[in-house]
């Protein structure tokens, strides 16, 4: 099951504060990703100037060399060029999957975000989709809400991999591949207590928890 992990140091830092700080605390949490052998971490910051986000992705990009853990990041096909990323991450508005494509190195990754079958059926030139809002979520409060059944429709109407985001938990892992999904994304997820000062913890037992519940629905389904 393919776990994505997108940034948002906003959340992982309550209260922010000094940006090297939260940097830091940022790098500390990508660690814990690869230690904890996540296939992706979305770099999703935004709000940053090009050149603080370019010395952000290029410190990643290095600090997941040799592992699994690949380094997308969002929109910004341009940075994830330039620094070396794995692959770039485009917003439903974003330019297509089929431009990017032209002008990428064999190998680079493109994922899009979809929330309808229309869009995802369209996207068929990504290498994966990720598809919400499933439950609801802080990050998008008061949004428009797919359900598994909205999912599930995105995900059996395409070939493509499709993620779910959107309200995921541990436990909700295991609905998400019964509806069709390959994997999961999320940011709350992924996070500590908010009373740390610095919400970056350890990853292992979840990411293997997560990864057992696609291989409970298989099981379920052998023996169905």
């Amino acid at each position: 099951m393919m776990v994505h992990l997108i940034t948002d140091r906003r959340r992982l830092v309550p209260g922010g504060g000094d940006f090297g700080r939260v940097r830091a605390c940022l790098v500390a949490q990508v660690r814990h990703a690869v230690e904890a052998g996540v296939d992706a971490v979305q770099v999703r910051e935004r709000d940053l100037e090009a050149r603080e986000l370019a010395d952000l992705v290029a410190e990643l990009v290095g600090l997941t060399a040799g592992s699994r853990t690949r380094i997308i990041v969002n929109d910004r096909v341009d940075i994830a060029l330039a620094c070396g990323a794995g692959g770039v991450h485009l917003r439903a508005d974003s330019m297509s999957p089929e431009a990017v494509r032209t002008i990428a190195p064999s190998g680079f990754i493109i994922g899009r975000s979809v929330h309808t079958v229309d869009e995802a059926v369209a996207a068929k030139a990504a290498d994966y989709l990720i598809a919400g809002t499933v439950w609801a979520t802080p990050s998008k409060p008061g949004g428009a809400l797919l359900g598994l059944a909205g999912f599930a429709a995105i995900a059996h109407a395409v070939v493509i991999p499709t993620l779910g985001i959107g309200g995921v938990t541990v436990e909700r892992a295991g609905a998400i591949a019964a509806a069709g999904g390959a994997g999961v994304a999320a940011i709350g997820l992924f996070l500590g207590r908010e009373s740390q000062g610095c919400r970056a913890v350890s990853l292992e037992t979840m990411v293997s928890t997560i990864r057992q519940q696609r291989d409970t629905v298989r099981q379920h389904d052998t023996v169905q």
